[in-house]
């Protein structure tokens, strides 16, 4: 599959996939080749056991600079359709990935771009990134599930100031609400996600789904139903081979370190 693309690229480092948008004359703006290509990996790569993890960073100064506007100008009222519908399972092959997908923000995250940021499970930037969804300056609203992430991920004033104004910010000023995690200088951006990324891909893969899958509950779900689904999984791990394993090392090394 590594190579097959046209807007974008995939290499395999270990259990690590690395996707990287390369539109780099247009600041890497989504257009429906490029859509389609995300979506085809994205689902390729969640039912691929070799990987564990996955990174996704943008090629030159832009993460992603949102839709291509010039085919979006081009669009018939059916095509604009089309694209929203294919726009919604592409994010949806992101944010329900199997595999967690660590983003490395390397330059401009804007509408659809910080749409798919928005998608991620950990976010990584760097000094230079900035996030914003300006569709409201076209007199336009985010259409890729940015009214709704943002507020989940942000809070509703936060989601407000950004949607409301269309405000451009620093990556920065996201990391105290959490949706950054880490500001990484720009020359060790792609190396710390992908030494993020080989780290989670060497833990258990059952763990692995199990935990994106409550947290990704959590966000919006009913709190006892997920501290139900926290319990149940927690049985099946502490029963599984691996998870037997795993508490007669840990106790082990526990007493021979507590050996005079």
């Amino acid at each position: 599959m590594a190579g097959a693309f046209n807007t974008l690229t995939l290499e395999k480092h270990g259990r690590v996939a690395l996707v990287t948008f390369r539109r780099a004359d247009q600041l890497n703006a989504m257009n429906k080749l490029m859509q389609a290509e995300i979506t085809a990996v994205f689902e390729t790569l969640s039912q691929d056991d070799t990987v564990g993890a996955i990174v996704v960073t943008g090629e030159g100064r832009g993460f992603m600079a949102g839709a291509d506007i010039k085919e979006y100008a081009a669009q018939t009222g059916a095509e604009f359709d089309a694209f929203q519908a294919a726009g919604m399972r592409m994010y949806a092959a992101i944010e329900n990935n199997i595999k967690p997908v660590i983003a490395a923000v390397n330059g401009f995250a804007l509408g659809g771009g910080m749409e798919l940021v928005l998608c991620c499970d950990i976010v990584l930037a760097n000094q230079f990134a900035k996030l914003g969804l300006p569709e409201i300056k076209l007199g336009l609203i985010p259409g890729g599930g940015g009214t709704q992430r943002s507020v989940a991920k942000l809070g509703r004033n936060r989601a407000n100031l950004l949607v409301l104004t269309g405000a451009v910010v620093p990556a920065s000023d996201f990391v105290a609400p959490g949706l950054v995690s880490e500001i990484v200088d720009a020359a060790t951006l792609l190396a710390r996600a992908m030494e993020l990324a080989a780290a989670i891909a060497d833990r258990p893969p059952a763990a692995v789904e199990g935990l994106k899958r409550l947290t990704d509950h959590a966000v919006t779900g009913d709190l006892n139903a997920g501290l139900a689904m926290e319990r149940e999984l927690l049985g099946k791990l502490y029963r599984s081979p691996e998870g037997q394993a795993g508490i007669r090392e840990f106790a082990e090394a526990s007493t021979v370190k507590g050996k005079p």
